[in-house]
């Protein structure tokens, strides 16, 4: 055992869900760890909803054809709307990223605010 180091057991999908033993550094271990832990006021719900397997094929095309947006396959509804401004790159992986929404200051400060005065009850 080295220091600074983990080994842990993971299981490999692709080759039949074979148990494998893979040695991180600890900074390493962390991140990948905390990749599963979800922000304080977030409650992981799975197979739920309209996301539910279930009930996934009929009812994510009605929410988009409700939402009127383009089917996830046509080329439009992935290229970016032309601009004037340079696309901004993801500093990571260097793609191009796409403006979703944009808050003013006074936005940014009530919701801060609201979260610091939210309890929870549970």
């Amino acid at each position: 055992m080295r220091i600074g180091q983990v080994t842990f057991r993971w299981k490999d999908y692709a080759h039949h869900s074979t148990q494998k033993l893979m040695t991180v550094t600890a900074e390493q271990f962390l991140r990948r760890f905390l990749l599963h832990v979800l922000p304080h006021g977030f409650v992981r719900i799975r197979f739920f909803g309209f996301l539910a397997n279930r009930r996934r094929k009929s009812l994510l095309p009605l929410c988009r054809q409700l939402l009127q947006m383009l089917s996830p396959g046509s080329p439009d509804s992935l290229q970016p709307k032309a601009s004037s401004r340079e696309l901004w790159r993801c500093p990571r992986c260097g793609s191009s990223m796409l403006l979703m929404q944009r808050f003013t200051v006074m936005e940014l400060n009530s919701q801060s605010l609201e979260r610091r005065i939210r309890f929870d009850s549970s």
